[in-house]
């Protein structure tokens, strides 16, 4: 199996480093001293901080937009616009803003832009996703310029975390449907322009309430290809990539001397999915036998140059809420024989039964599944691979047309309230509970621990939802990516964090003369 894959790794390592070469012969460029280059896969879908559902879109908003709580390293609510708050009874949120705090265009912010946000948001005068986040909200009250005070119609005890970074940034009162092309808010950087499918610029916000960076301008240019992303790397016309290049990518271009790597265990989780509505995947059996005959650890060696850690959970081991003492399932394949033979799968000229699974087309995911293939092919599992352009696989999967499939969660896994998507009541279309799974005790657990504020007491009542997950196993947690950096050395004062947003540009610096 190691061999397998160090012929493929070495495929890809090959393909590597011979479009690397072929960037020699390109001239470097010569870099703006004032602006900072990020390479990005995609636009953001929408700059207005109360529609925007995507990374891209999140994370940029997150610079220029302020949030009313932001994120510790815990993973837990700090303050943010809100520097204080209350919770004098589970449905009660009252909150204390900082004084002197003013949009780009000069208005000062007040709890009159907070009830704003919020309000049309739910009341529909903006069309968004993220609306039905807040549908526990009954009303909100101004009673002074610097305090909001949020009513709920029952307790919900994931608000504080969809207040935070990149969950819905603090508009402006008055604020339509021109926020999406025109995004006015109170950030560290101000918009300046976007152009779809090449760039979002950035300035510096000098009058920024909080701490100001030090970058005075920031490029986001959309490179969606990885090769062409590694070139711009490596000719100087990018200054930092996070989490797009392949790990061997990332390994050839740690060689050029004026670029350097960063990485720090993140949150991201790769994970499998079934359909527990299917004939074969239905018997927990047969998944947990998939689980044994699954081998990450030369999956991680190999495949992400070591830059993962196994997963037992959706939550990330940074997470206050994370229960690492769940049913492991370390690589057994003859445990995994006997559960297929139990599950009455017998051998039949090798073969016990074809699962099909869907994939996107990225490179990363199609040699996973390529190894996956191999693993399972040992215990008699022939998996049939088909591969579909993103919009195509998300469609299927939305909509749990699969039998399989295998995707990533990007900062929904961070907060415990992510165990909705194992909810009866969350099955497509009016959720994210796309296998199906079905289990009355664990939606009583969750919808408990959604009533109770205290950490103290959810704690425990998450600890029993990832110890029954586990062992029915709608999911195969696969691992946790590790967040990658790379950089030119122009940058530095980089910190990451497990999140893997772009908080770094808020600290980073430019410095003149290292190319």
């Amino acid at each position: 199996m190691q061999t397998y894959i160090a012929m493929v790794r070495g495929a890809v390592v090959s393909c590597a480093a011979l479009a690397l070469m072929f960037s020699q012969i390109s001239c470097s460029r010569k870099p703006d001293p004032n602006t900072l280059v990020m390479l990005i896969e995609s636009s953001p879908t929408n700059l207005d901080p109360r529609i925007g559902v995507d990374a891209f879109s999140e994370r940029i908003d997150s610079l220029i937009f302020d949030d009313l709580l932001t994120r510790g390293d815990n993973l837990n609510v700090a303050p943010g616009l809100a520097e204080g708050w209350e919770i004098p009874d589970p449905l009660t949120y009252i909150f204390h803003l900082h004084h002197g705090v003013q949009f780009h265009d000069g208005r000062s912010l007040t709890s009159r832009d907070v009830k704003w946000t919020f309000d049309s948001l739910m009341q529909g005068k903006v069309r968004s996703a993220k609306a039905s986040t807040y549908r526990f909200v009954d009303h909100i009250e101004t009673p002074d310029d610097f305090t909001v005070v949020f009513h709920m119609k029952e307790p919900d005890a994931a608000l504080l975390w969809n207040m935070s970074d990149g969950a819905i940034g603090i508009v402006p009162y008055g604020s339509g449907n021109e926020v999406t092309t025109h995004p006015v808010g109170s950030g560290p950087f101000k918009f300046v322009s976007a152009e779809t499918d090449k760039e979002v610029i950035l300035q510096r916000n000098d009058n920024y309430w909080g701490e100001k960076p030090k970058l005075e301008r920031v490029r986001f240019a959309v490179v969606p290809d990885t090769t062409t992303e590694a070139l711009e790397m490596r000719k100087g016309a990018g200054d930092i990539s996070i989490n797009s290049l392949t790990p061997d990518t990332v390994a050839t271009l740690e060689r050029e001397p004026y670029l350097e790597v960063e990485h720090s265990p993140g949150t991201e989780i790769q994970y499998l999915g079934f359909n527990l509505r299917d004939p074969i995947l239905k018997d927990v059996r047969v998944r947990q036998a998939i689980a044994y005959a699954l081998d990450r650890t030369p999956m991680i060696r190999y495949l992400l140059n070591g830059w993962a850690q196994p997963a037992r959970s959706i939550l990330p081991p940074q997470s206050w809420a994370y229960n690492g003492d769940v049913p492991a399932y370390d690589h057994d394949p003859e445990k995994a024989r006997q559960l297929l033979d139990a599950a009455g799968y017998p051998l039949v000229n090798g073969v016990r039964f074809h699962l099909t699974m869907k994939t996107s087309t990225v490179e990363s995911t199609r040699l996973m599944v390529a190894v996956l293939q191999q693993q399972l092919r040992q215990v008699g599992i022939e998996l049939d691979i088909r591969s579909f352009e993103s919009a195509t696989f998300m469609a299927d999967v939305t909509h749990g047309a699969f039998q399989m499939y295998g995707l990533r969660w990007v900062g929904g896994n961070e907060d415990p309230d992510i165990f909705y998507v194992f909810h009866s009541s969350r099955f497509p279309p009016n959720g994210a509970n796309r296998g199906f799974y079905e289990n009355h005790k664990v939606d009583t657990l969750i919808d408990e621990a959604r009533r109770q504020v205290d950490p103290k007491v959810r704690g425990p009542i998450y600890a029993e939802v990832q110890t029954i997950v586990a062992n029915e196993l709608p999911y195969i947690d696969l691992w946790y990516l590790d967040n990658v950096l790379v950089h030119n050395k122009r940058v530095h004062n980089i910190r990451l964090n497990p999140a893997g947003n772009y908080d770094f540009l808020r600290t980073a610096e430019l410095a003149t003369g290292n190319n």
